[in-house]
């Protein structure tokens, strides 16, 4: 028998009451128009799917954290959404294959999770960004994080900075150039996640090690990396191109976002292949979006793209707590209608009576409509 409280939401869920609700409203619509204005279309796919068509369409994604169930009609497994990105890959290799590439689409919704991600104790959590299908180059990846760096300053957002990595920086090494048993790579990978240089030593991994220090502000990041890279004796130049790649995204992006470099870093790029991104904003906690190159069917196969994906709960919560209340004007009863439908097409909020009792004060109304207009309560 359940004895908990009926009222008790579960751990990691939350209501978004009207104030910020309304902030919420206005920041998924700036970003949307944001993405919309550079011709992303946007795209609605169900909440709710087979969950093989979720795990198999991209490397990297983790059913386990799902909300899985068996489907009481086709008795097969069922997953609830927590990453809109295979969805957007399951419409483009199928329903809109056909489309001229590149496919530009777009997206906003909620995604549900078993576990949180980190310090971050939410399970759901808005997502809403876009995907750049059939294109893997310098000119896609530049458009991808000048476009999400726009969304995120429409919504509101001050202080945008951008931290590049390479997700495949140890598979690229590790070929040649660093050259790792396959029984060495996962840990080299895991202690630079971790920027450990000890562990990095203990698993074999030494000559990995400087990487550890090609971080920090782009410029001199940049230049730390291509150091070590050309000075490689087994072959330098393993990342000459992808060096070379970051540059040009940087230099495209004209001062528009701070940027940082921290090549080895692999959190939140489980399906990235050459190219990442992680997005923070001025006050919010967190990253605020991250973003990349990947194919679609997994590794070594399927279409290439290049998209992002922005989750602006925490940046709702920065703004809702400073934004100003909206101005509402009361009708008293028998209010002139065709006036307070004219006040309400230029913009102004309008809150009727029903009753003798109601009142300007009581209903948070900031005017009253009198015979000249909105007056001042």
């Amino acid at each position: 028998m359940d004895n908990s409280d009926p009222d008790l939401l579960p751990e990691g869920l939350e209501d978004r009451l009207p104030r910020d609700a309304a902030t919420a409203t206005r920041v998924m619509r700036a970003i949307h128009g944001t993405m919309h204005g550079h011709g992303y279309d946007r795209v609605m796919p169900p909440s709710i799917e087979f969950e093989r068509s979720f795990a198999a369409r991209m490397a990297g994604i983790q059913s386990r954290r799902m909300f899985r169930f068996v489907d009481p009609l086709s008795l097969r497994m069922m997953a609830l959404r927590s990453d809109y990105t295979p969805q957007i890959g399951r419409l483009a290799e199928t329903r809109l294959a056909e489309a001229p590439r590149p496919l530009r689409l777009c997206y906003a919704g909620q995604i549900v999770t078993i576990k949180p991600d980190g310090l971050n104790p939410a399970r759901e959590k808005l997502q809403c960004g876009a995907e750049l299908v059939g294109a893997d180059n310098v000119a896609a990846a530049a458009e991808i994080v000048a476009l999400a760096i726009e969304a995120l300053q429409a919504a509101g957002a001050s202080g945008v900075s951008v931290d590049f990595t390479l997700p495949d920086l140890v598979d690229t090494l590790a070929e040649k150039a660093l050259p790792l048993d396959p029984s060495q790579i996962e840990a080299v990978r895991r202690e630079l996640d971790t920027k450990d240089a000890g562990g990095l030593r203990d698993v074999g991994g030494e000559a990995y090690v400087p990487l550890l220090y090609a971080t920090g502000e782009f410029d001199s990041a940049i230049e730390k990396l291509a150091a070590i890279d050309a000075k490689n004796a087994n072959g330098g130049g393993a990342l000459a191109s992808r060096i070379k790649a970051l540059r040009e995204i940087a230099a495209s992006l004209n001062g528009m976002a701070r940027l940082t470099l921290d090549p080895s870093e692999r959190h939140g790029f489980e399906y990235q292949t050459w190219f990442g991104f992680t997005l923070y904003a001025q006050g919010v906690r967190g990253p605020v979006g991250r973003g990349g190159t990947y194919r679609i069917a997994g590794n070594g196969a399927g279409e290439a793209a290049t998209g992002f994906s922005l989750y602006p709960d925490a940046l709702i919560d920065l703004l809702a707590a400073n934004e100003p209340a909206e101005d509402r004007v009361f009708l008293p009863l028998g209010h002139d209608r065709d006036e307070a439908a004219r006040l309400r097409s230029i913009g102004w909020r309008t809150v009727a009576a029903l009753s003798d009792a109601d009142s300007a004060e009581a209903l948070g109304c900031t005017h009253v409509l009198g015979v000249g207009g909105p007056e001042k309560v």
